[in-house]
């Protein structure tokens, strides 16, 4: 039981606050991402892959449905944002010491984590659609 609540801890903490990023775009829009990807050459309409790394993907997680589909979904999500974003500080502290790209590196690791481990018994599917 320890195991499965510890595996929902993670699922929330990850998914409870990347999804809060979601809701910003939601509420702000996707047109700084779109102009970001335009500047490296990419299609902007590929701005709205940012709902499904920071809506769709963190409630599959946060709910345990299709768990593991989720999680990869939420660290490709993360691997667009710091290659797209971050490259010019992934070798690089803040300045209070952290690393620049913690908040970025917690979600990308606590994803791969969750996709590692699946959901545990806590979920809407009980373990099942993991």
């Amino acid at each position: 039981m320890q195991e499965d609540l510890g595996k929902f801890v993670l699922r929330l903490m990850v998914a409870g606050l990347v999804v809060a990023h979601g809701v910003h775009k939601l509420l702000t829009g996707i047109d700084g991402i779109g102009a970001l990807l335009t500047a490296h050459n990419i299609p902007a309409v590929l701005a709205y892959g940012v709902y499904i790394g920071e809506i769709v993907a963190p409630a599959m997680v946060l709910l345990g449905f299709f768990t593991r589909i989720g999680a990869v979904l939420i660290a490709v999500n993360m691997i667009f944002a710091i290659a797209l974003a971050g490259m010019d500080r992934i070798a690089t502290l803040n300045p209070m010491g952290g690393y620049a790209l913690e908040t970025e590196a917690a979600f990308l690791l606590g994803a791969i984590a969750i996709a590692l481990l699946g959901p545990g018994r806590i979920s809407v599917a009980g373990g099942r659609w993991n």
